[in-house]
């Protein structure tokens, strides 16, 4: 069996790993542009931050211990043209610029994605810059650590990690957003505004509901940013405006969504038996909805990826769909989300209800007891989790991969308040705040059933 991969970051480097070991007798054949692979772009702002010291900690495989494993590693190589009819590819050496043609039996494509662009008037002139890779990050870092005024475009993950990065490291920092609040994908109003507060606490200056129209210069150097509500004098410039899956090679081959994202179905196949694609460059299940989504995270692309190699030879595992579980660090905050916010699931269409509770995580007869705030929104008519946020100064995340069970298995808050959690005094109370979240939705329900009656 013959196999071609293009793209070698999350999800390829998965694919690589697991086809290798289950297909020992696999030619295995590996294009990449890049002079490296297996890069965690989640961990450029802690790099740029310094509290990443060593940047080669955030790569976790490498194209020598790929080689290893008897694959044929294609580094600095764009794949330029796939037929998929022929089961052919062609592609470029881009450092002698030699192009040969190759054949395949099973294709991977794992070519993930690429910060998207705007074209605007100034989009030339040097300091704007991309976070995306193991070379923008470098270079970030390098042009930051000359310049006093930083500004960020997108209120996404990324760029509120790196303002809060940047000012850590005593920058002037400008925030840029189009939307009325930060994170908006993520999280609720609730949870938002209290974040904002603590950046504006910080220094960094939010210019949100404003849209960029331009950037201006002097000597060929970024100098403004012009927004719909006026002008950020500036030194540097990040885009973190949100990615484009990279999928161009299929495009009118394969299915895809809008936006060019490659829909797969539940063994990791693309509309073509033997095309598989992996991680950012294709659209996923999506559990709260039921409907395919674009939701570029590591955690999903590793886990496709390894799910690839499951199933190349026959439909053997399916894939569990996704929650969206995220989390980030805000200074003191420890956040998380998963499933679909209250926003979220009113743009869905979806009757919706929450709950949310402020309490503290353990009894406050214990010496410390840091608050909580927990946001869990479910589906009005028939109680059916839909996602959920926490906040707290205390590290309670990892509740949020315990909604994302719940939400996955298609439990109701209802069922939430009668989880059997353990208690212990230092840890939680009696009612764990899951617990004590559904037992507050508990009145909505006899409500909901008395306007019925009535």
């Amino acid at each position: 069996m013959k196999v071609a991969v293009i793209g070698c970051t999350h999800a390829g480097t998965a694919a690589i790993v697991n086809t290798a070991q289950l297909y020992p007798d696999a030619e295995i054949t590996v294009y990449e542009k890049n002079d490296n692979v297996s890069f965690l772009s989640c961990g450029i702002a802690l790099y740029v931050g310094g509290v990443v010291k060593d940047a080669q900690g955030l790569f976790y495989s490498s194209p020598e211990k790929l080689a290893e494993l008897g694959v044929k590693m294609n580094m600095r190589h764009e794949v330029i043209n796939i037929d998929t009819e022929a089961k052919t590819l062609r592609a470029r050496n881009l450092a002698t610029g030699m192009e040969h043609t190759d054949t395949y039996d099973k294709l991977i494509m794992t070519t993930g994605s690429w910060p998207i662009i705007p074209k605007l008037e100034g989009m030339e002139l040097d300091g704007i810059l991309l976070s995306k890779n193991y070379a923008h990050s470098n270079t970030i870092i390098e042009r930051a650590q000359k310049v006093d005024r930083i500004t960020v475009i997108g209120a996404g993950y990324i760029g509120v990690e790196l303002v809060e990065a940047f000012q850590m490291n005593g920058k002037q920092v400008t925030l840029i957003d189009g939307e009325e609040r930060i994170l908006s994908k993520y999280l609720d109003k609730e949870f938002t505004s209290p974040i904002e507060k603590s950046l504006e606490d910080h220094g960094i200056k939010l210019a949100l509901g404003e849209k960029v129209s331009s950037f201006a210069g002097e000597n060929g150097k970024v100098t403004k940013v012009i927004t719909s509500k006026g002008e950020h004098e500036t030194d540097l410039v990040i885009l973190c405006i949100g990615f484009r899956p990279n999928t161009e090679l299929l495009k009118g081959q394969v299915d895809m969504l809008p936006n060019g994202a490659i829909i797969v179905n539940d063994y990791m196949q693309t509309s073509l038996p033997d095309v598989y694609a992996a991680g950012d460059s294709c659209a996923i299940h999506y559990n709260p909805t039921g409907k395919h989504a674009y939701i570029p995270l590591a955690t999903n692309a590793v886990r496709m990826g390894t799910l690839v190699a499951r199933n190349l030879v026959a439909q053997t595992i399916p894939y569990m769909g996704t929650q969206g579980t995220s989390g980030i660090k805000i200074y003191e905050d420890n956040i998380a989300g998963t499933g679909l916010t209250e926003a979220g699931a009113k743009a869905e269409g979806i009757e919706a209800d929450s709950v949310m509770i402020t309490d503290n995580y353990r009894p406050e007869f214990m010496p410390t007891f840091e608050e909580v705030q927990l946001k869990v929104v479910f589906e009005r008519a028939t109680r059916r989790i839909l996602g959920a946020q926490i906040m707290s100064k205390m590290d309670l995340t990892q509740s949020i991969n315990t909604v994302s069970v719940c939400i996955q298995n298609k439990m109701t808050v209802d069922q939430l308040a009668f989880i059997d959690f353990f208690f212990q005094p230092h840890y939680n109370k009696p009612w764990n705040f899951l617990n004590t979240a559904g037992l507050q939705a508990l009145p909505k329900a006899a409500a909901a059933k008395e306007t019925v009656n009535v």
